[in-house]
């Protein structure tokens, strides 16, 4: 009886971060600035890791997947986000909105995870450095980011194939400004406990195996390097992990305040403006990040950037010469 007098929904609809017309235009210039910032700088980073030899370490090879995440990971939330702030009804297929979970799952889940293999990185380079070639091989760190993707797939896929199966009888209205498991398991009216449960658990594993694992590295790694005799080793030891750590900071830390508050202090607006800031805003600060901290960064940056000015005028110079002749 309960699933005849259910109301089937073809899409839903999406409240989004202001019911003001004013408020999401400016909304809308803000984060279509924020979000192309976030795609050049992390696609410029890639490319950089690429094509300048002395970055080809393991390092910077999970540094440009570390990229590859904040871009898919954004794009799966900033497009739609945009394109609402711009439409009176901010509606999205049922389909869609399973498939922008998912996506958005399988990249946030790569961006934790990455986060921590990058720490374990660092403290074989600086506690282990006579077998950080060994250890840390080129099909070490291949398979380690194979784990990492297939991890976070099989993650998004059981989340997004039991979160689709539930009911949502009484509305479609999602408070929220892209479909998140946590909005849409206080919206269904089905039983949602072992969706809760399963959730919370694994969750809690990632987040704590990766918050673990960095905090263990990093007290390895702050003791090796007070060890050091040499205050010049020390400054380059430290210097090395210093945009890692931020990136860390920031992250995990928006996460820890996100799931780990007491829930009388939760509130929906709360949650929104904090997802706004690891789905929106770290994937731009994350290149910014590693490009002015890291002396490796801005180096390959220079010199990438000297050789395009000289060839841009050598490509002018001749044309100079003929004009003055």
């Amino acid at each position: 009886m309960a699933l005849e007098n259910c109301t089937v929904f073809a899409d839903f609809i999406l409240l989004g971060l202001s019911g003001r017309q004013d408020v999401q235009q400016g909304l809308f210039a803000l984060f279509l600035l924020v979000y192309g910032i976030t795609v050049i700088a992390n696609l410029g980073m890639i490319l950089l890791i690429n094509v300048d030899p002395r970055l080809h370490t393991p390092m910077y090879y999970f540094l440009s997947n570390l990229s590859f995440s904040d871009i898919c990971y954004s794009s799966a939330v900033s497009p739609k986000m945009l394109a609402d702030f711009l439409s009176e009804q901010k509606r999205i297929a049922y389909h869609l909105c399973a498939v922008q979970m998912f996506a958005f799952g399988v990249f946030a889940d790569v961006e934790c995870v990455m986060l921590s293999v990058m720490a374990y990185d660092r403290y074989v380079a600086i506690c282990n450095p006579l077998l950080y070639t060994t250890t840390m091989s080129r099909k070490v760190c291949a398979q380690l980011v194979a784990i990492v993707y297939i991890q976070s797939l099989l993650y998004s896929s059981v989340f997004t194939y039991y979160t689709i199966q539930l009911s949502f009888c009484n509305s479609n209205v999602i408070n929220h400004f892209f479909c998140d498991i946590p909005p849409l398991l206080a919206l269904s009216t089905s039983d949602t406990t072992i969706n809760e449960i399963v959730m919370f658990t694994y969750s809690s594993c990632v987040l704590g195996t990766s918050i673990v694992t960095v905090l263990l590295s990093y007290s390895y790694i702050i003791t090796t390097i007070l060890r050091m005799k040499s205050a010049k080793g020390r400054h380059k030891a430290f210097s090395t992990c210093a945009s890692h750590l931020t990136a860390v900071a920031i992250f995990y830390g928006t996460l820890l305040f996100m799931y780990f508050r007491p829930s009388s202090s939760y509130s929906m607006d709360t949650d929104k403006v904090a997802s706004v800031f690891y789905t929106v805003v770290i994937p731009m600060l994350n290149p910014l990040i590693y490009s002015l901290r890291n002396r490796d960064v801005k180096d390959a940056l220079k010199k990438a950037v000297g050789t395009k000015l000289c060839l841009i005028e050598a490509m002018i110079s001749p044309k100079v010469l003929i004009s003055r002749s």
